[in-house]
C-alpha cells in the first residue's frame, strides 16, 4: 500500500505536465486555426494575383512566425521559377517534395502549392535565428499552402480569362474598325497576263510560312493580293491583321506593332495588345513598311528572327507565331543604299517578292473594272444603270491611272451619283489634262456588251476549256455551270459549232 501511495504522487506528478501541455497544444491549435481562417477570408476577398501575394506577405510573421514568404511562380512555358530565390525551391517545384533546411544563416521550409493535377508554385518561408521549422511547422504550413494554392490557382485562372477578355476586347474594336473601313473591291478583278503572273506567284507563296514583300504603286491592290496569300494558306482561320505604316505617327507606331503597358508612357491609360500578338496564329500585313524609322527597323528583324518582342513599359519577353507579308511602294534597294532601310531586314523581308502591275500595264482589265465598280456602286445606290458609252470606256482604257485602281474605283463612284439615268455619266474632266479624253459621245456600250466581250477574250485565251484549273470558269472566278448559264444567256458560242 506504501508503495502504491508513494508512487500515487509520483504518478500523478507525472501526468500533469502532460495535461498542460495538451491544453497549451488545444490553444495553440485554436490560435492556428483561426489565423488559418484570416488568411483564407483575406485570400478568397481578392482575385488579383498582386493582391494575393500582398496578403501572403502580411501573414507570413503573425501566421506562419516567419520573417519572410516568398510566392514563386514559373514562367509562361511552365519551365523555371520567375522569383526562385534559391535552388530548393525548383527542386520543390519540380519534385512536389516540402524541403526543410537552411539558406546560409536563417532557417528555411519551401513547400509546393500543388493543385490536383499541377503544381503552380512554391511557398518559400525563411526565419533568422537558430529556430528551425519543425514537422508541426511543416504540417500547419502545409493547411497554409493548400489555401494559398486554391487563391493563386483562381488569381492565375482570373488572370489568364482577364487577359484573354482584353485580347478580345482589343480584337473586337480591331474587327470593328476593319468592317467599318472600306474595301477596295471583294476580290481581285482581272485576267491580264501581268495581274495573272503576280496572282501565280503569290498560289506559290501561299502555303508556306515564308515572309512576302509585295511591291507596286500605291492604288494597285497590294493588300488585296496580300489577302489572297493569307486565304490560301493554312493560317487562313487566324487573323489578318493589317497595319499602314505611313499612317500612323512615329512616336506610335512600336506600340501598334509591338502594344504597352499601362503607364507606359503619357496618355497609356490601359494595357495595349499590338499587331503582332493579335495576329499569333494568322497573319500580319504591313503596308508602307518602307516608312519603318531605322531604331523600330531593329525590333522588327527581331520578331521576324527569334519570334520576340516587348510590350513598350514591360520588360517580359513575348512570343508571336504571326506570318508577315509587306507592302511598299518605294524601292527599299535604294533606301538601303541611301543608309534610310537596313540592310538586313531588306533581305528578311526580300525572301518571295511579288510586283504588283500598275493599272496602266493591265489596259484589258480596265473594262472589266469599269464594270464591277459601276454594278457595286449602283447596287449600293439602288441605281439601274444599264449603258456605258463607247467614247468614255476608250477614255478611261487610254488614261494613265497615276492613282491606280484606287483612283478608277473613286471616279466611277462619282460617276455612278452622277448618274441618275441608266447611262453612265463619267466626269473626265476630273481625269488629269493631256489624257486626250472628251466628252462621250457615239453608240453606247451596254453592261451585257461589255459582260460578252470579256466572256470571250477569256474563252479565246483559254483555248474555249470551260472547266478545269486552268478553264475560262476558274480565271472567271464562276463555277462551270455559271459560266455556261451565262454564255447561253448572252448568245456565246465557239466559232464553227
Amino acid at each position: 500500500m506504501l508503495g502504491d501511495g508513494y508512487e500515487g504522487p509520483d504518478l500523478t506528478y507525472a501526468v500533469m505536465p502532460t495535461e498542460a501541455s495538451s491544453h497549451d497544444d488545444l490553444r495553440d491549435e485554436h490560435d492556428r486555426l483561426t489565423l488559418l481562417l484570416e488568411l483564407t477570408n483575406s485570400l478568397v476577398s481578392t482575385l488579383e494575383l498582386q493582391d494575393v501575394l500582398t496578403a501572403v506577405m502580411q501573414n507570413a510573421r503573425r501566421l506562419m512566425r516567419s520573417d519572410s514568404a516568398v510566392v514563386a511562380l514559373p514562367d509562361s512555358d511552365g519551365s523555371d521559377l520567375l522569383d526562385g530565390e534559391h535552388a530548393v525551391a525548383t527542386q520543390v517545384f519540380r519534385t512536389g517534395k516540402p524541403w526543410v533546411g537552411r539558406f546560409g544563416e536563417v532557417a528555411g521550409c519551401v513547400l509546393p502549392l500543388a493543385t490536383r493535377d499541377r503544381i503552380v508554385g512554391t511557398l518559400c518561408l525563411r526565419r533568422r535565428g537558430d529556430i528551425v521549422y519543425t514537422d508541426d511547422d511543416v504540417s500547419f504550413l502545409t493547411q497554409v499552402a493548400h489555401q494559398v494554392t486554391i487563391a493563386v490557382a483562381n488569381a492565375l485562372a482570373y488572370g489568364e480569362v482577364h487577359r484573354l477578355k482584353e485580347r478580345l476586347a482589343e480584337e473586337r474594336v480591331y474587327l470593328r474598325d476593319e468592317a467599318h473601313s472600306e474595301r477596295n473591291f471583294e476580290e481581285i478583278v482581272g485576267t491580264s497576263a501581268v495581274l495573272r503572273r503576280a496572282l501565280r506567284h503569290a498560289e506559290t507563296v501561299a502555303p508556306t510560312d515564308a515572309t512576302v514583300l509585295i511591291c507596286g504603286d500605291t492604288g494597285t491592290g497590294k493588300e488585296l493580293v496580300a489577302r489572297a496569300i493569307h486565304n490560301l494558306s493554312p493560317r487562313r482561320s487566324g487573323a489578318f491583321v493589317k497595319l499602314n505604316c505611313a499612317a500612323i505617327p512615329t512616336g506610335l507606331l512600336e506600340s501598334e506593332l509591338f502594344g504597352h503597358e499601362k503607364g507606359a508612357f503619357t496618355g497609356a491609360i490601359a494595357q495595349r495588345i499590338g499587331r503582332f500578338e493579335l495576329a499569333n496564329g494568322g497573319t500580319v500585313f504591313l503596308d508602307e513598311v518602307g516608312e519603318i524609322p531605322l531604331d523600330l527597323q531593329t525590333k522588327l528583324l527581331r520578331v521576324l528572327q527569334e519570334r520576340e518582342f516587348e510590350r513598350l513599359g514591360s520588360g517580359r519577353t513575348l512570343r508571336t507565331d504571326a506570318r508577315l507579308i509587306a507592302a511598299t511602294n518605294r524601292d527599299l534597294g535604294a533606301l538601303v543604299n541611301e543608309q534610310q532601310f537596313r540592310a538586313d531586314l531588306f533581305y528578311r523581308l526580300n525572301v518571295f517578292p511579288i510586283q504588283v502591275p500598275p493599272l496602266h500595264a493591265r489596259p484589258e482589265d480596265i473594262p472589266l473594272l469599269v464594270r464591277h465598280f459601276v454594278q457595286h456602286y449602283a447596287r449600293r445606290m439602288k441605281r439601274n444603270i444599264e449603258t456605258i458609252p463607247s467614247a468614255t470606256m476608250e477614255a478611261l482604257t487610254r488614261y494613265r491611272w497615276p492613282g491606280n485602281i484606287r483612283e478608277l474605283q473613286n471616279l466611277i463612284e462619282r460617276a455612278v451619283i452622277l448618274s441618275p439615268g441608266s447611262v453612265l455619266h463619267v466626269p473626265l474632266d476630273d481625269l488629269e489634262t493631256g489624257a486626250a479624253v472628251g466628252q462621250p459621245q457615239g453608240k453606247a456600250q451596254t453592261l451585257a456588251d461589255a459582260d460578252r466581250s470579256h466572256i470571250v477574250a477569256t474563252l479565246t485565251d483559254t483555248k474555249w476549256v470551260v472547266a478545269g484549273a486552268r478553264g475560262a470558269a476558274a480565271r472567271l472566278g464562276m463555277n462551270r455551270s455559271t459560266l455556261q448559264f451565262r454564255m447561253k444567256k448572252l448568245g456565246i458560242v465557239r466559232p464553227g459549232h
